[in-house]
């Protein structure tokens, strides 16, 4: 019997790119997606899927869960995770190296602009942007299942990777989805205002600014969460002292 060949650096960025960006109930070798990246790496989709449920075994929302399942993560995934976790743009950047050396284009489009001028530079620092802000979003919304962690939205162009830590204020967790939600579009502009956030049980807190008026889409769409937990994600879970910053910087009191 040969030996089962170890995977490359370049297999593993891919596996966990797509550890990143596909909802952990579809981690099996039926899903089309997995069968397409099999297929491209050269492995099969049995083996593909079996290494996305030993990235997870990594994953500390797998291990607080108390899930079983495999425990077969080998030290180069140890590795890859470590250095995913300490760097996020990097990462972002070298898994879609890997994915380009497949011919492989993730990245979307970049929205039509007036401007065309861009010098060379500037095109480089854009689409390393784009790769880390798309990302991003993926991991943040796979992990919700692509609903809204608030009200269970499920329409994908009305959901936004939300930033707990904004944008502005912590340049190495930009990429983290640690530090991310899945919100509606409504919930998570009211979460960048700081007119809700969550409590350190992942309950929803409404800012008394709102005041509890008798505005019926006020008290539909906001005041009717007050109190409730959020739908837990089933990777990458909301970072605690991310969601206390925000509750002591971000939220009108």
């Amino acid at each position: 019997m040969s030996k089962r060949k170890n995977w490359g650096e370049s297999e593993l960025l891919v596996a966990f790119a797509l550890y990143c960006r596909i909802p952990f109930g579809l981690f099996h070798r039926r899903n089309p997606e997995i069968i397409r990246y099999a297929e491209l790496i050269g492995r099969t989709p049995s083996a593909l899927a079996m290494k996305l449920c030993n990235i997870a075994s990594l994953d500390p929302v797998f291990i607080e869960s108390g899930r079983k399942g495999l425990e077969g993560a080998s030290q180069a995934d140890q590795q890859m995770w470590d250095n995913m976790q300490q760097d996020w743009e990097g990462f972002a950047l070298r898994s879609q190296a890997a994915l380009d050396n497949l011919g492989v284009t993730e990245i979307e489009p970049e929205q039509s602009s007036t401007t065309s001028d861009f010098s060379a530079e500037d095109a480089v620092v854009r689409r390393k942007q784009r790769i880390g802000q798309n990302l991003f979003r993926q991991a943040v919304l796979s992990a919700y299942d692509y609903r809204c962690c608030i009200s269970g939205l499920a329409v994908p162009e009305l959901l936004v990777a939300s930033h707990i830590v904004p944008w502005s204020q912590d340049v190495k967790n930009r990429l983290n989805p640690r530090n991310g939600l899945a919100l509606s579009a409504l919930h998570d502009k009211a979460f960048d205002l700081g007119y809700l956030t969550l409590d350190e049980n992942y309950r929803v807190v409404i800012s008394p600014l709102l005041g509890n008026s008798e505005d019926s889409f006020l008290q539909e769409s906001l005041w009717r969460y007050d109190g409730c937990q959020i739908r837990l994600p089933s990777k990458f879970s909301p970072q605690p002292n991310f969601l206390e910053f925000h509750r002591n910087n971000v939220l009108r009191t």
